[in-house]
This record gives C-alpha cells, sequence and structure tokens, in this order.
C-alpha cells in the first residue's frame, strides 16, 4: 500500500503538507508514519446485474485514518477517476479537519470508481447497497461512519442505511449521515458545508475590517456546496456573483448572475450547461478574474504554481477538498497578506460538524431544530476560526499551516496518551 500511496499525485500533495507542519512541530522518525498513514485500507470489487442483462464490476475503496480520537467519519464518492491515494489523502484531510473543530472522530474516506450518471437509477441501488454489504465487516456506528460526498446524496445514504440496518436486524440509523430527515437525518445537513463556507467568509471580511456588502464573489464548482455557497453569498452578505461553472461550462457576468435561477436550473436539468447566465469561458480564465472572494468548491488540486500568482481576489475561501497544492501555497505565501487564505480543513469543515450532530441525535433518539443545529454550527466554526488566526499570527504562520498544526497536535496527543498496544 505504501508504494502505491507515494506515486498517487494527491496523497503526494498530503504527505508534503504533512511533513511540512510535522518539521513546524519538530515530529521525527517512525512517528511521522504513524501520523500520516492510514490504520486501514480497504480495496473491493463490486460486481452488479445491469438491466441489460449484462455483469459490470467496479473498484470501491474504503480508507480509515485513525481510530486515536473515536470513530471514524467521512465521505463516501462515486467519481470515475477515485483512487485509493486519493481515498487515503482525503481520509487524512478529514482527519486535522475533525480534529481541528474538535470533533470525537478520526478520518475516513472511500467510494467507488464510477461516474453514476452512466446508470439507471435501478443500477444505482444496486451498486450502493453492494458497496454498502461488502463494507458492512469494516464500519459501524462506534467503527466508521459514512457520508454523502461527490456524486452520492440523501437518497444513495438512504440505500447504505437499509443494507446496513437489514443485516443487523434492526433500524441503525446511525451507521450514515447525510440521510433524509424522514429517516433520522439532521435539519440543515445538506446546506451545512455552504453555511459554513458563508459563516467563515463574513468573519474573514470582519478581520480584514471590510464591509462585503457589494463585494463579488466568484464560485467555481456548483455543486451541492458551490450553490448553496454563492445562494448565501448574494443573499446573506450582499455580495454580487459575478462568476460560476461546473464540469460542463462557466459563465461570468461583471452585472451579476441570478445564482436563485441558476440553482433551480441545476435541480431540472443536472447541469448549468444550456444556462442563460452570461458570458460563457473557460474554467482557467474564471479563477483569475478580479473579485473580492474566490471560491473553488469543486476538487483537488485547481490552484496550481500556473495560476496561483495569477489570482486577483482578497479572500480565498477553500469549499473544496485540497483545491491548493503546495507549490501554490509557496506562491501564496510570497504574496503576503495579499490573499487572506481560509484553508480547506477549516473552510469546508461545516459538513462534518453537522454531521457528527446528526449522528449524536440519532444516538440519542432526540432530534435538534434548524435553528438550533444553526446556532451551534456556528459556536463550533468561531471556535476553529479564532484558534487558527490567533496561532497564525502568534507564530508568523501561515492560516494553512495554523490549522493543520492544530489538527495534528491534537490527534498526536492523542496517539502518544493511548500508545501502542500491545
Amino acid at each position: 500500500m505504501e508504494r502505491e500511496l507515494t506515486f498517487d499525485p494527491v496523497f503526494k500533495m498530503a504527505r508534503q503538507q504533512f511533513d511540512a507542519v510535522a518539521d513546524l512541530l519538530e515530529i521525527r522518525g517512525g512517528e511521522r508514519d504513524q501520523l500520516i498513514y492510514p490504520k486501514r485500507a480497504i480495496s473491493i470489487s463490486i460486481p452488479i446485474h445491469k438491466e441489460d442483462g449484462s455483469v459490470a464490476v467496479f473498484r470501491g475503496y474504503r480508507v480509515q485514518h485513525h481510530l486515536a480520537l473515536g470513530p471514524t467519519k467521512g465521505g463516501t464518492r462515486f467519481t470515475p477517476s477515485l483512487t485509493l491515494g486519493e481515498s487515503s489523502a482525503l481520509a487524512v484531510w478529514m482527519s486535522w479537519k475533525c480534529a481541528l473543530a474538535g470533533l470525537p472522530y478520526g478520518g475516513a474516506k472511500g467510494g467507488i470508481a464510477v461516474d453514476p450518471r452512466s446508470l439507471t437509477l435501478t443500477e444505482l441501488q444496486r451498486l450502493s447497497r453492494r458497496y454498502m454489504l461488502e463494507m458492512i465487516p469494516f464500519v459501524g456506528p462506534q467503527t466508521d461512519i459514512m457520508g454523502p460526498d461527490l456524486g452520492t446524496n440523501e437518497q444513495i445514504m438512504a440505500w447504505f442505511m437499509d443494507s446496513y440496518s437489514s443485516h443487523a436486524g434492526k433500524s441503525v440509523a446511525e451507521i450514515v449521515t447525510g440521510k433524509p430527515v424522514a429517516l433520522g437525518g439532521c435539519a440543515g445537513r445538506r446546506e451545512s458545508t455552504g453555511r459554513g463556507v458563508v459563516f467563515l467568509v463574513e468573519r474573514a471580511f470582519n478581520n480584514l475590517q471590510i464591509n462585503p456588502q457589494g463585494g463579488t464573489a466568484i464560485v467555481q464548482g456548483f455543486g451541492n456546496v458551490g450553490s448553496v455557497t454563492a445562494c448565501g453569498l448574494a443573499y446573506r452578505t450582499g455580495m454580487k456573483v459575478i462568476g460560476i461553472s461546473d464540469q460542463t461550462v462557466a459563465f461570468y457576468n461583471p452585472k451579476g448572475i441570478d445564482v436563485a435561477a441558476a440553482d433551480s436550473y441545476v435541480a431540472e436539468h443536472k447541469s448549468l450547461e444550456g444556462f442563460q447566465g452570461g458570458e460563457i469561458i473557460s474554467a482557467e480564465e474564471l479563477l483569475t478574474l478580479p473579485c473580492d472572494v474566490l471560491v473553488p468548491a469543486a476538487v483537488e488540486r485547481v490552484i496550481t504554481d500556473s495560476n496561483a500568482g495569477k489570482l486577483r481576489c482578497r479572500i480565498l475561501a477553500e469549499a473544496a477538498n485540497g483545491p491548493t497544492t503546495p507549490e501554490a501555497d509557496a506562491i501564496l505565501d510570497q504574496r503576503g497578506d495579499e490573499i487572506f487564505v481560509i484553508p480547506d480543513i477549516l473552510c469546508n469543515v461545516g459538513g462534518v460538524v453537522v454531521s457528527y450532530f446528526e449522528w449524536v441525535q440519532d444516538i440519542q433518539n432526540f432530534l435538534w431544530t434548524d435553528t438550533e443545529v444553526i446556532d451551534r454550527l456556528c459556536r463550533i466554526l468561531e471556535s476553529a476560526f479564532s484558534a487558527v488566526i490567533r496561532r497564525s499570527k502568534e507564530r508568523n504562520i501561515s492560516h494553512r499551516m495554523s490549522a493543520l498544526s492544530i489538527g495534528v497536535e491534537r490527534v498526536r496527543a492523542a496517539k502518544r496518551m493511548r500508545g501502542i498496544f500491545p
């Protein structure tokens, strides 16, 4: 496994980030390997009967990074390019993210290498249920809790829950998060990551002593997180969203894009393709247009050494996991205070925070209102944001190094106190 991870570009990026933090924290030798490599990595074959009578086999993965603080927690994504290395990197980032927020979780991640749009609804259900069936020996409410991610949604989480519950012989709502509210899901879970991004952007403006009203924003990625973020920036903070994109098209409109109309269009047509939102531009150009807030909310490694020097935003809010490469980070560091970075493990932590709330509610069989969820979420976000900014100033380090060092320190302390058994 170590060799496979070494050559995966996403895991290599996570390792580079960790090594920089480990140098800062003076972590030596084997302790580095203990902190970075996953406790468990599962790779499976998933055969299903397709509706045309043929059999198709897909690759599935689940990576559990560490169990020092509690069960692992992480999303399940259905994307064609998914690899064991990418799953491992995302699990590592989830570990630091949970520790930064003070959640009693280790990080996990996984999914299936598939384009869900290529399957019928029946085929998608078969694939989802078979994936959970294969994972039953390795997951559980006190072992590893799944949630939605790219390419998955509430319905797939409901199939996961039902498949696990059928095997257990009872309803086990707490095995997954992000499921429908009618099945024990948490009010506001779908919107939680985007709401968290908007809250932290507001905190960044406040920190910079700038009024966001009338400012401009560009959101790269218009899935669940990107669309909620765009709507929040437009209708909560009073900003003008001048650019949006998804995997099919990118739009720019200096007068502002009607993001509510875009959201409704995507709900009906499944993508932004065909939406009349403004001038069509390249995805690369969208990232370097002048704006007050740039929100990469899609996939990893979109801010690179080739475009980091060209960014013209005041705030970079990393709603996606790992959108900025270490090489790009070095360039951003050279630019000093020119760009206020809200690093990914802080910026998108709202999703796992509310997933934690859902898990707690399911265990207790006591549901909270949307108002209670938002209030508790904002408290945790405020605490994490303040801790990151405070350490950054005290130690004269970047926001990313500050956030990562807090997360790594907390996991390291837990592992040290528990020791190595036997």
